[in-house]
């Protein structure tokens, strides 16, 4: 992540600048923000950036300037603060997210906070990426197609395995072997989603003594992996059960009063 190509920097200050004012709206706000990740080094005020002015009163912060005097690691931290997409580094997650906000509400809100947090609480993060595909496969589900028998209290290992059974994944004659063998790679990526956040997150109590996941390449690791695993299964219910549409038939009344 040290290495952030120019190119790609020149565009994410441009959506960080968009999105602060946005957000913002007033200079004073904006600079308040940026001001908040400027790390002053020693008593002479060396730091590693500076804020610059658009006016000699130095009332108006020019953004965008100070924006690219900004380290690339830092302007990626910066992005996802503000829920911007990052797909040069998490190319799977914005589209995963736009599949959720149509249908998904509640996982969708809570894959964002996942996102947000994987540089500030990498272990948070990943207990929130958990929760949401927990959520995602729950509300499949649900659905009376697939036939399933489940218990609302299930978590992700028990939720997984539920829907290979009922999607026929694993055991499927009608899809080859090495797809068969992929879907069974799901259930172990899965099982390790749900044994990270119970055993090395601060999901469960916890003691001084035990390891929590503290890098956020970890949690990037993680978030990416529950948004190809969420993507596929996603994609693949709405295939095989595709939404039932409301054909009721309304019968004409005479006697109705209609505007036309």
């Amino acid at each position: 992540m040290d290495k952030i190509s120019p190119k790609y920097q020149m565009k994410i200050v441009q959506n960080i600048n968009d999105k602060l004012y946005e957000l913002f709206k007033s200079y004073d706000d904006v600079e308040a923000y940026i001001e908040k990740w400027r790390e002053v080094y020693d008593d002479f005020g060396n730091a590693n950036f500076y804020i610059q002015y658009k006016d000699e009163e130095r009332k108006k912060i020019d953004s965008k300037k100070t924006l690219h005097q900004v380290d690339g690691e830092t302007l990626l931290k910066i992005a996802i603060d503000l829920g911007l997409e990052t797909p040069d580094f998490i190319p799977s997650v914005p589209t995963f997210k736009n599949e959720l906000k149509s249908s998904y509400e509640t996982a969708a809100q809570t894959f964002d906070k996942a996102f947000c947090n994987v540089e500030k609480d990498p272990n948070l993060a990943i207990g929130l990426a958990n929760s949401a595909l927990e959520s995602i496969l729950k509300e499949m589900l649900k659905d009376e197609r697939l036939q399933i028998q489940y218990d609302s209290r299930d978590t992700l290992s028990k939720l997984i395995k539920n829907i290979c059974k009922a999607f026929r994944l694993n055991n499927g004659d009608s899809l080859p072997q090495e797809v068969q063998t992929i879907a069974k790679s799901l259930i172990a990526c899965s099982n390790a989603i749900e044994d990270l956040r119970s055993t090395k997150t601060e999901m469960h109590g916890k003691t001084q003594d035990d390891f929590i996941i503290k890098d956020p390449m970890c949690a990037y690791f993680v978030v990416n992996a529950v948004s190809t695993v969420g993507l596929f299964l996603l994609n693949y219910y709405m295939g095989k059960y595709p939404r039932q549409v409301n054909n009721a038939r309304y019968e004409f009344d005479p006697d109705d009063d209609l505007p036309f």
